[in-house]
C-alpha cells in the first residue's frame, strides 16, 4: 500500500461502481491495465497504469496471478520479468482508496484485496523460475510486494522506495514483516516505522534490490534477459552482475543514512514504541529530534502493530507472515485509523488525521493482542 494512489475521485467512483455491480470479477479494462507477453521464451508483465503510477487494484491481481501460475507450468517459459509503463513508477501501491471505499460499505473488497493480494505475494516469494522485477520508478507498498520477494529486484537512479504505511492508519504490509526485520540492524524497523524513503541505489545497499543498474540500460538489460537460452537462476545474476559493474552512476557517493546507522541501531533497540521514543528525547540530535517529530504525526495504534509485527516477523516464514498481516489488515479495516488516514492524506489532504487513540498510551497491550488473534475459518489459507 501507499500514499501515492488514484488522483481522480470520478474515476474511482466509476471503478468502484463497476466493481460492485460486476461482484469484483474482471473488467472489460482489465485487458489494458496489465499486459503480458511471451517475448522468446520469456514471459513479460507490464503493470499499465501510468497515470496512477501503476497503482495495484484487484482486477489487476486477478490477472497477474493465474498467467504466473501458468508460466510457471509451461515448459516454454524460462524467465519471467515485470515491468511498469511510463516514466516515473513501477508501482506506486494499492488502490486503497477503493479499498476504504469497500470498507465503509461492508463490501468483500475490503477482504478480497488484501487476501487476493498476499497469495500472490507468496506466489512471487516461492516462484520456481527466475522472476526479474525492474523497479525503475517509484515502489511502494503493493509495488514492493510485486518486487522484493522475487529471486531478482534491479534498481535504477529513477527508483523510489518506502513503506509509509504508519502515516495512514495502516502497517507495512505485503510481507513487510518478512524482509524488513532481515535487513541490517534496526534498518528494517527504523522504515517500517517511519516510512522514511531510499532512493537509487541506496535501495540496493540496504537489499531491498538485488542489484543496480542505470535507466538508460534498463531496455537493453531486458533483451538480454530475453535473449537468454533456458537462464538457471546464476545465468541471470550473472548477467545483471555484468549491468551492474558497467553502472557506475552515483557509485562514490555515500549512503544516505551512513553516518546515521550507528544511531538507528542504538535508538531502535527498544522492548516498546513508548521506550524508542524516550531514547530519541534523550539523545536530542537533529536526527533524533526529526524522527520524534515524524513519529509523533503518524498512528500510536499502527506504530503498536507494526513494532509487534516486525519483532514477530523476524522468527518467522513469509506465509507465517502473510497468514499474521491478513489478521493486521482485517483489523485495521474494523477500526477508525485506516479510514483517518486516507481521508486525511489522500481525500481531503488536510494532512491532519484526528488518530483514535492519540496517544501511545492510550493503545492498550489488550487492543494490539486482538489485532494479532486468529479469525478462524477466515484466516488466510496459503
Amino acid at each position: 500500500m501507499s500514499l501515492i494512489i488514484l488522483t481522480s475521485a470520478h474515476r474511482l467512483r466509476s471503478i468502484f461502481r463497476l466493481q460492485r455491480i460486476q461482484g469484483h470479477m474482471m473488467s472489460s479494462k482489465a485487458g489494458s491495465e496489465v499486459l503480458f507477453e511471451k517475448v522468446g521464451n520469456a514471459g513479460v508483465i507490464t503493470l499499465n497504469r501510468p497515470k496512477a503510477l501503476n497503482a495495484l487494484n484487484l482486477t489487476m491481481i486477478r490477472h497477474i496471478y493465474p498467467q504466473l501460475k501458468k508460466w510457471d507450468k509451461d515448459s516454454e517459459t524460462d524467465i519471467v520479468i515485470i515491468k511498469g509503463a511510463g516514466e516515473k513508477a513501477f508501482c506506486a501501491g494499492g488502490d486503497i482508496r477503493a479499498v476504504t471505499e469497500a470498507g465503509k460499505a461492508g463490501d468483500s473488497l475490503a477482504q478480497d484485496f488484501f487476501r487476493e493480494e498476499y497469495i500472490l505475494n507468496n506466489t512471487i516469494g516461492t516462484y520456481q523460475k527466475p522472476y526479474v522485477a525492474l523497479i525503475d520508478g517509484i515502489t511502494m507498498g503493493g509495488g514492493v510486494g510485486l518486487s522484493v520477494h522475487g529471486r531478482f529486484r534491479v534498481a535504477t537512479e529513477k527508483t523510489l522506495f518506502a513503506m509509509p504505511e504508519t502515516g495512514i492508519g495502516l502497517f507495512p504490509d505485503v510481507g513487510g514483516g518478512y524482509f524488513l526485520p532481515r535487513l541490517r540492524g534496526k534498518l528494517g524497523l527504523f522504515l517500517a516505522l517511519t516510512g522514511f524513503r531510499l532512493k537509487g541505489r541506496d535501495v540496493q545497499r540496504v537489499g531491498v534490490a538485488t542489484h543496480f543498474v542505470q535507466s538508460e540500460k534498463i531496455a537493453s538489460l531486458e533483451k538480454d534477459l530475453v535473449d537468454l537460452k533456458s537462464p538457471s537462476v546464476s545465468d541471470v545474476a550473472q548477467l545483471l552482475d555484468t549491468y551492474q559493474e558497467q553502472s557506475r552512476l552515483d557509485a562514490e557517493k555515500p549512503f544516505v543514512l551512513q553516518e546515521q546507522t550507528e544511531a538507528i541501531d542504538r535508538l531502535f533497540s527498544a522492548g516498546s514504541v513508548e521506550e524508542i521514543m524516550e531514547n530519541l528525547k534523550k539523545d536530542g540530535s537533529a536526527f533524533a529530534l526529526k524522527q520524534t517529530e515524524i513519529l509523533a504525526k503518524v498512528s500510536p495504534t499502527s506504530l503498536k502493530l507494526t513494532f509487534r509485527q516486525i519483532q514477530e516477523g523476524a522468527r518467522m516464514s513469509l506465509q507465517e507472515v502473510l497468514v499474521m498481516e491478513y489478521r493486521l489488515s482485517q483489523a485495521c479495516m474494523r477500526g477508525h485509523d485506516f479510514y483517518e488516514g486516507v481521508r486525511a492524506v489522500l481525500i481531503d489532504k488536510d494532512q491532519s488525521p484526528k488518530w483514535k487513540p492519540s496517544t501511545l498510551s492510550g493503545v492498550s497491550e489488550q487492543a494490539v493482542e486482538e489485532c494479532f488473534s486468529s479469525l478462524a475459518e477466515r484466516d488466510l489459507k496459503l
